[in-house]
């Protein structure tokens, strides 16, 4: 309190009679505080200007509620699987991601530019000097604070402003939600519902409906192109990335397409070299086919591929966060944050000398979930 002596502060019963304007003045003295100039932007309340610079404002506001309610209905309701670039419905599918950016993006700037011209054409212009001085803030400081930041709201004239406050608080209340749906949107899927289904948490494209084969395939760079592997495709020592091809597929450009874009589909083909010793999974024994190993390429930290193979030492490395995954030793990892080992595919070849998945993952892939036990 560099403003005022200890025995010019009035006592408790002086304070609580002491108006708003009476405790602002007092605890500016106190604080050493200064007012070197002062000017209300409507000294004059009520003209055609004022509501005209009222309505600007609120319009901001306004606009930002809109695209704020506009971001919700496109990031829940909006086309977001993938649809072929042939197909119709793959403009609205790919629509989606600028919408979405578009639309909240929108919605900040509306509500931040609504924010600075509320300041700048309703908040009194106001020069201050204070001094600085030390120590902790006793009873009258804490009141003249209070008296102080009500004295701002009322000044800033915002109490009588019933439009601006309504746009604002709907724009704020509207963006808050998005921002909300944002990480929940993502987060929030029953593991349970349809869990039978390929598309639930607990299985993959591997999953074999109504009997159906289901081959391994490789990718050649052309979405359409199929090419199944056989055994001696793959040299020993060698690995390659595989993923679901069915015959009822073939000529569905979507769903051959839809395979490669899976994000549980890529699956590691290993060969090892011949009397490579290897230590197997409990119960999965029989999951490989001679030298080849079908492990998911997924890791289980956080979902990045799996792609660099070290075949002296048998490491399987995941790029993002280096967890090191011991192929010799049912994948189960070495090193990193990686708990868990990599989900086994169980492989075989057909009467036609492809290879083939014998069954689906018998546990999930990926990173864990808040259903899974382990």
């Amino acid at each position: 309190m560099s403003g005022v002596t200890p025995n010019e502060l009035p006592d408790e019963a002086q304070l609580a009679g002491m108006s708003r304007d009476e405790l602002v003045k007092l605890g500016a003295n106190m604080d050493g505080v200064e007012l070197v100039h002062y000017e209300d932007r409507w000294p004059v309340k009520g003209t055609r200007a004022e509501k005209r610079a009222e309505r600007q404002v609120a319009l901001w506001f306004a606009i930002a509620a809109i695209s704020g309610l506009a971001f919700l209905v496109a990031f829940i309701w909006w086309p977001w699987r993938y649809e072929a670039p042939h197909s119709t419905d793959h403009l609205l599918y790919s629509l989606y991601t600028p919408v979405i950016g578009f639309t909240l993006g929108l919605s900040v700037l509306a509500l931040s530019i609504g924010a600075l011209l509320y300041t700048k054409k309703f908040i009194p212009e106001e020069l201050a000097v204070q001094q600085r001085h030390d120590g902790g803030s006793g009873e009258v400081d804490k009141a003249t604070v209070i008296a102080e930041l009500a004295d701002v709201g009322a000044r800033s004239t915002l109490g009588r402003r019933g439009l601006i406050k309504k746009t604002a608080g709907l724009s704020i209340g509207v963006l808050g939600l998005g921002v909300t749906a944002v990480p929940l949107g993502g987060l929030i899927k029953n593991p349970w519902a349809d869990s039978d289904s390929k598309d639930s948490l607990w299985h993959t494209a591997w999953k074999s409906e109504n009997g159906e084969k289901v081959y391994l395939r490789r990718h050649t760079g052309n979405f359409h192109d199929v090419a199944l592997v056989r055994p001696e495709d793959l040299d020993a020592g060698g690995f390659e990335t595989v993923f679901p091809f069915r015959e009822s597929e073939r000529d569905d450009d979507e769903a051959l397409v839809h395979a490669l874009k899976r994000s549980d589909s890529p699956v590691m083909l290993i060969r090892l070299r011949p009397n490579q010793a290897v230590v197997k999974r409990a119960g999965q024994e029989d999951f490989n086919y001679g030298d080849f190993y079908a492990y998911s390429k997924i890791c289980t930290h956080l979902g990045c591929p799996t792609s660099l193979y070290e075949q002296q030492t048998g490491l399987l490395l995941c790029p993002c966060h280096q967890s090191q995954f011991d192929v010799f030793h049912y994948a189960k990892p070495r090193f990193g944050p990686a708990t868990r080992a990599l989900p086994q595919l169980p492989i075989t070849v057909d009467e036609d000398g492809y290879l083939i998945a014998r069954s689906d993952f018998i546990e999930a892939v990926g990173p864990a979930f808040w259903e899974r036990k382990s």
